[in-house]
């Protein structure tokens, strides 16, 4: 099948070939000019003038040369390399301005085998923003759009997820991604955080109990994993499940099956698992502290969840994003010199450590603009009270003054005391609120205050 620019008919031809998708889809020719769209492309990307010989990658990147000339990775050029289909991820303009979407290049051959044209098909990337967004992971970063790949690759299949990463990298953000991005997204995702439980409490928060198992069992009580049928349960800090639950748990995925505490019934449940840990897990199985079998049961498809250095590009749009978190009734914004600040900073408590940052600095500031002073001042509350920080600042650190004189220190656990009264004081006893500034679970905090 030969195709001529000029033979209008051939495009009525291709174009309503491109209707049976549904998703939007355009043809390219092996010069990468578009020849012709469909009417979900349209919808989605609006018109494109096919009389003017448009290349794909002027229309949705606004490039001059080919995306693998940009710097970014090119499905065409993939597909003509390795003669099969190839997927990437690209960030593409959009008449809503940019956006994450899920690229998909197919080579069409004639019955000699030789290369006609692409049929590309581009799927928008719903769970993430190249924009602020309240809602949405977002970043635009080569480590970020990596891990976004994977995302997109796993969402819709069954497959258990290991999320490893840092503290404060946005574990937890990339489970909900991935949970809305399933065919599980209108059932419920629970979560179990695994840090800090007893053998006893992590059963019973798992599993349930009936009314009179245990002392302070006062009535029946449905267990996670039930509550996560049909949905997605995510464990938290997975490299904390105490080693005898290990059993237990590695069974419950094995089969689906599980017994309530103090219960003779079996039950049945449906869930997909998402793990998370910051620890080396292949490690701990090494010394014995984690199963190997419930390792491999976990680990189907990992994703590195990239710290706050490993994607300085996105640090501008985080801080944007994370200020409109923070404040959804005063607009504030960072002053260029200020930004300039963080941007010589390590983040050693990565994301979280940067929210708790702009929290502090919102209550700092008079006006709704952050200057370089009140962002040295909150780095400052960090040196004091976290021995990670002193070491977090890049060579070319900006100078902070001292007085010269003495000057009395207090020990880390009584300055985290004073740090979270002043808190709840400010909120008004307030706990999900300080938790959240805190950067730290509501159960955590409850203990911390205890």
């Amino acid at each position: 099948m030969n195709i001529i620019a000029s033979d209008s008919s051939s495009y009525k031809s291709l174009a309503s070939m491109l209707e049976g998708y549904d998703c939007p889809a355009i043809l390219v020719s092996v010069d990468y000019r578009i020849l012709a769209i469909n009417q979900h492309y349209r919808d989605e990307f609006g018109e494109v003038p096919l009389q003017q010989n448009k290349r794909c990658f002027e229309v949705s990147h606004g490039y001059s040369v080919p995306c693998d000339e940009a710097g970014e990775d090119c499905p065409l050029s993939a597909t003509l390399q390795s003669g099969r289909k190839e997927r990437v991820l690209h960030i593409h303009q959009t008449p809503r301005g940019k956006e994450h979407v899920d690229v998909e290049m197919l080579p069409i051959h004639d019955e000699q085998g030789q290369l006609l044209f692409f049929v590309e098909l581009l799927r928008s990337v719903s769970v993430a923003s190249v924009q602020d967004s309240s809602q949405k992971l977002v970043g635009s970063s080569k480590a970020f759009n990596d891990m976004l790949e994977k995302i997109t690759r796993v969402s819709h299949s069954d497959a258990s997820v290991l999320l490893l990463g840092e503290s404060g990298s946005g574990k937890e953000l990339v489970a909900h991604a991935l949970h809305q991005g399933s065919h599980r997204a209108n059932n419920s995702m629970v979560t179990l955080e695994c840090a800090g439980l007893t053998d006893s409490l992590f059963e019973s928060e798992l599993f349930g109990h009936v009314k009179g198992s245990f002392t302070g069992a006062h009535s029946n009580r449905v267990g996670l994993v039930e509550l996560a049928n049909g949905g997605t349960l995510f464990l938290d800090e997975i490299g904390d499940v105490p080693l005898s639950m290990q059993v237990k748990l590695l069974r419950l995925i094995e089969t689906g099956a599980f017994r309530p505490v103090g219960s003779s019934s079996v039950k049945n449940t449906n869930f997909r698992l998402v793990c998370a840990t910051h620890k080396n897990l292949a490690q701990m199985v090494k010394t014995g502290e984690f199963r190997q079998d419930l390792y491999y049961r976990i680990n189907v498809f990992p994703i590195h969840v990239p710290s706050l250095r490993e994607r300085q590009d996105d640090l501008v749009l985080l801080t944007n994003t994370l200020l409109k978190r923070i404040s959804k009734r005063k607009e504030y914004h960072l002053t260029d010199s200020a930004m300039q600040v963080l941007k010589q900073y390590n983040f050693p408590g990565n994301i979280r450590e940067l929210s708790n940052i702009l929290n502090r600095a919102t209550l700092l500031t008079d006006t709704n603009l952050i200057e370089q002073n009140t962002i040295q001042a909150c780095l400052e509350i960090d040196r004091e009270l976290d021995p990670l920080a002193e070491t977090a600042f890049a060579p070319q650190s900006f100078n902070v003054t001292h007085s010269g004189e003495d000057k009395e220190w207090m020990d880390l656990k009584t300055a985290e005391k004073r740090y979270l009264s002043e808190l709840m004081a400010f909120y008004q006893d307030d706990k999900e609120q300080v938790a959240k500034i805190a950067g730290i679970s509501l159960r955590s905090l409850y203990r911390k205050l205890e």
